[in-house]
């Protein structure tokens, strides 16, 4: 145990948990994190390890005498008729027969239907109605001779959720920690290992946080596949809800005229829209126009009544393209559906998290140690809800004049959820304010930048902010502003005063050689010869690149496949992208690892504006590069032209021309 676990149990006894005991006790159970942390919490929310391990056999022993497995159902309801009573752990929901005027139950796993429910057990628990919640449920079986009547019966109901939490307590317990100790805390309370994560990338997973401890909370992420988006809102509170596909019909959010019954919207704190981008989509332009107000004056109207809601939105999907060709070709908000392709409608969003910035997660990005209980954690996130630090930042800096209104109030709001998140206790200094105010600024920079380019009429913003004590005036830029500035010709937009990031020029071939046709012969044990002497002058301009040879399987072929990658992305336009085909044959030996390596090359390179296919050809032989640009290279032994180096502390393990060549022919043929 290290010492940062060590100050968590001292000072949070009881509410903390290891966080691999969730997948110690998870199995092949589809259940929520939040659903498995309440049951761990109750029996393993300690550092005694033999406490740990019987507490764990308990949790074990509850899932497989409890759980309702799909496939298991069957054998869970005949348990129920034989014992008369008997206790589940399923995902239920409610809805109002009217023609009969009572409450009928709907049990996910478990597959039970119109099971009448007792409408104070409702009352109680609103959410029932929107959408299913996790409850523990003492189910009864009680025949009837009575026709139509259903044997099944509610004895007692039990949403799995902290009933409540002491948040004075949680504030006074937070002055314990620094606030580098606190956001590791965090960042281990949400399952993820804070040593693989920069600062920055630590700000941009707590701010994945803020629609749950912000009203009215409206954040869109686009971004790369698998950064564990849509995790953070389907598995760490019970307080939101994820709609997979990003489809939803103005009924089910808002309200059904039909019934008057509100929608989702009325019941939870956050309604999040996974699998949101996607330009094929059909969306409800009604449900945009509705979702618009909504998002701009919290409140809706559907026939003649006005309804008001706090619930805060998420918006998260997938890009299509890397930041770079976006920039160039349209803007970040390219891969959303036409219909929320909407500047009035995006001008709502407060915070545009850069997802593109986020590592693809790897299993040592996760935690073993210990952090708060999620749906501990849940419950204070809730309770701050209730607090406005939205003016907390004048107390050292002031906003630019020429920030509109609705710019204000997003960067406000941005900043007082990472407040709550990072100082619960209301407590920071000028530092801490200003990298909480910078963040909030840029990601809603990000969003007004993305609307200039869609509709000329919005007005250049100054996003500056004034430092009160020295009067500095402080311009705040987004960081793919910063790296392609030039590149896009916007260098001369708007000063970025202290920023030096120079974007490397791109390299062009010697003036005075042309390429030509012909033939380098390459001698045993030579040196100075690297990819860049052999292929770059001839990687221009290309755009689909094959590249054909038979051995790409072992650890330094690997390797020198992704040197040869690396060369491309230099060689390439970088606000473009490259079809990179690599034709190559396996065995069985090797060919599953490959497979995972090359899907592995694949994700890397995408960033680069690389796009990676492979194929395996077993009858391959023949070694070369064959480009759209009109040159083809023969490769007399593919890639493999360097010797073994001496390893990890070789120099020529990471400098081309350091290394010692086999023997080989080049040649160099124009294809058109």
């Amino acid at each position: 145990m290290n010492e940062l676990d060590k100050k968590i149990n001292q000072h949070f006894a009881g509410k903390v948990v290891r966080k691999d005991l969730t997948k110690l006790v998870k199995g092949n159970a589809i259940v929520p994190t939040y659903v498995l942390e309440y049951l761990l919490g109750q029996y393993c929310a300690t550092d005694d390890e033999p406490t740990i391990v019987q507490g764990v056999e308990t949790v074990k022993s509850i899932i497989a005498e409890h759980f309702v497995h799909r496939d298991e159902a069957q054998v869970i309801k005949s348990k129920i008729r034989e014992s008369k009573s008997h206790r589940i752990i399923d995902k239920v929901t409610v809805k109002l027969n009217d023609k009969r005027d009572i409450y009928e139950t709907y049990f996910a796993n478990l597959g039970l239907t119109k099971v009448v429910i007792n409408e104070d057990i409702v009352k109680r628990n609103q959410k029932l109605l929107a959408g299913g919640v996790w409850c523990l449920v003492t189910m009864g079986y009680q025949p009837s001779e009575e026709r139509d009547a259903s044997p099944w019966v509610i004895e007692s109901l039990k949403p799995i959720q902290i009933s409540n939490v002491d948040v004075p307590e949680f504030k006074e317990l937070r002055k314990n920690f620094s606030r580098d100790e606190w956001i590791d805390l965090l960042m281990q309370s949400i399952g993820l290992n804070p040593e693989e994560f920069t600062f920055r990338s630590k700000l941009i997973q707590l701010a994945r946080l803020i629609p749950y401890c912000e009203n009215n909370y409206n954040l869109i992420e686009l971004g790369p596949k698998g950064t564990g988006k849509s995790h953070i809102y389907s598995e760490m509170s019970p307080h939101g809800i994820l709609i997979s596909g990003g489809e939803v019909s103005k009924a089910k959010l808002f309200v059904n005229n039909s019934t008057g019954e509100i929608g989702l919207v009325g019941y939870w704190d956050l309604v999040a829209y996974d699998e949101f981008a996607g330009k094929s989509k059909s969306i409800d332009r009604g449900l945009v126009d509705i979702m618009k107000n909504y998002m701009a004056n919290k409140s809706f109207s559907r026939g003649r009544e006005i309804y008001g809601a706090d619930a805060s939105m998420a918006f998260i999907g997938n890009t299509e393209h890397p930041v770079p060709y976006m920039l160039k070709h349209s803007n970040l908000f390219d891969a959303l559906p036409k219909e929320y392709y909407d500047t009035a409608f995006l001008d709502r969003v407060h915070c545009y998290l850069a997802g593109w910035e986020v590592q693809k997660l790897r299993n040592e990005m996760f935690t073993d140690n210990y952090g708060f209980i999620v749906d501990y954690l849940a419950e204070i996130l809730k309770e701050l809800r209730k607090e406005d630090r939205m003016n907390d930042y004048t107390k050292y800096f002031e906003l630019s004049d020429s920030i509109t209104t609705r710019d204000k109030t997003s960067i406000a709001k941005t900043f007082s959820g990472l407040s709550k998140i990072i100082f619960p206790h209301g407590e920071f200094t000028q530092d801490d304010a200003k990298f909480m105010l910078e963040f909030a600024i840029e990601n809603r920079k990000r969003v007004k930048d993305q609307l200039r380019k869609m509709d000329e009429t919005f007005e250049r913003v100054d996003f500056s902010y004034i430092n009160k004590s020295t009067q500095k005036k402080t311009f705040v830029q987004t960081l793919e502003y910063i790296e392609y500035k030039e590149l896009l010709g916007l260098a001369d937009e708007e000063a970025i005063p202290e920023i030096v990031q120079p974007t490397p020029k791109k390299e062009e071939p010697k003036k005075g050689i042309e390429l030509a046709e012909g033939q380098k012969i390459i001698r045993d044990n030579q040196s100075g010869i690297s990819y860049d002497m052999l292929f770059g002058a001839y990687l221009l301009g290309a755009k689909e690149i094959t590249i054909t040879d038979p051995y790409i399987r072992l650890p330094y072929q690997l390797r020198n496949f992704m040197e040869f990658a690396k060369l491309v992305s230099l060689k390439k336009d970088e606000l473009e992208e490259v079809r990179l085909h690599l034709v190559t044959s396996n065995n069985e030996e090797y060919i599953e690892n490959s497979k995972e390596a090359f899907k592995e090359m694949a994700d890397s390179l995408e960033s680069l504006g690389i796009i990676f296919t492979y194929e395996f050809v077993d009858t391959t032989h023949d070694r070369s590069i064959n480009m759209d640009n009109g040159w083809k290279i023969v490769l007399g032994r593919g890639l493999d032209i360097y010797q073994k180096t001496n390893g990890w502390h070789d120099i020529a393990e990471y400098y081309q021309e350091k290394r010692l060549c086999k023997g080989c022919e080049v040649t160099y043929i124009k294809s058109i």
